[in-house]
C-alpha cells in the first residue's frame, strides 16, 4: 500500500512538472526572442552611430584637404608671381623633377631623347616567369 502511494505521488509530481513545462517553455521562448530583438536593435543603433561618426570624420578630412589645396594654389600663384608671371622651361623641369620624389621605386619613367624616342630598357633583368604545375 505504501509502495502504491509513492508511485501515485511520483506520477502526479511528474504530470505537474510536465504541465508546468508546457506553460513555461512558450513563455521562455517569447522572452528569449524579445531579448534577442533588443540586442539586435542595440547593435543596429551602435552601427548607425559609428557610420555617423565616420561620415563626420570624412567631412572634416575633406575640409582640411580643401584648405590644403587652397594653400598649395596660393603657393603656386606666389611662385609664378616671383617668376614675373612667366613659367620658364627650366622652372617647369624643376617642378617635374621635384614631383618625381613622390613616385615609388617600381615606377618606370621614359625620358625622350633628341629624336623624341625613349631609350628602351633592353638590359633590364627579366622577371622570372612562374613555373608550370606538373
Amino acid at each position: 500500500m505504501q509502495n502504491k502511494k509513492q508511485i501515485i505521488l511520483a506520477v502526479i509530481g511528474a504530470v505537474v512538472v510536465l504541465a508546468s513545462l508546457f506553460f513555461v517553455i512558450p513563455w521562455y521562448n517569447v522572452w528569449q526572442q524579445e531579448m534577442s530583438g533588443k540586442a539586435e536593435f542595440a547593435k543596429a543603433e551602435q552601427n548607425r552611430k559609428i557610420k555617423i561618426e565616420e561620415a563626420k570624420a570624412n567631412l572634416e578630412a575633406e575640409k582640411l584637404n580643401a584648405q590644403a589645396e587652397i594653400e598649395r594654389a596660393k603657393g603656386a600663384a606666389e611662385a609664378i608671381r616671383i617668376e614675373n608671371g612667366s613659367l620658364t622651361p627650366t622652372y617647369i623641369q624643376y617642378l617635374w623633377v621635384r614631383q618625381q620624389s613622390n613616385l615609388n621605386d617600381k615606377t618606370v619613367v621614359y625620358i625622350p631623347t633628341e629624336g623624341n624616342l625613349p631609350i628602351l630598357e633592353a638590359t633590364r633583368p627579366m622577371i622570372e616567369a612562374p613555373k608550370p604545375a606538373q
